[in-house]
């Protein structure tokens, strides 16, 4: 049985902006979709702020599914939420 893992990307109000089978991927557009106003993108997991960049992601997913994380800036946010797929 092959797993397959899926990152889904929603704004802030729960809308769907795409879905992305590489992490690099949907970090990239979570950043990009994010950096908007005067501070920078801070990534917020169980009510903790952490470095934004792609090593915190994959540490915060490793092993994990059906788990959601938020970037966050004064002006936008975004989830990202990673699933898995069975065959």
């Amino acid at each position: 049985m092959t797993k397959i893992y899926i990152y889904c990307l929603f704004d802030r109000f729960d809308n769907f902006l795409g879905v992305y089978s590489s992490l690099k991927a949907v970090h990239r557009d979570a950043v990009s979709l994010c950096n908007k106003g005067n501070r920078g993108v801070d990534i917020v997991f169980e009510n903790k702020r952490l470095p934004c960049n792609l090593i915190t992601l994959r540490n915060l997913f490793k092993g994990q599914f059906n788990t959601e994380v938020t970037y966050t800036s004064d002006a936008a946010a975004v989830k990202v939420f990673k699933t898995k797929i069975k065959e």
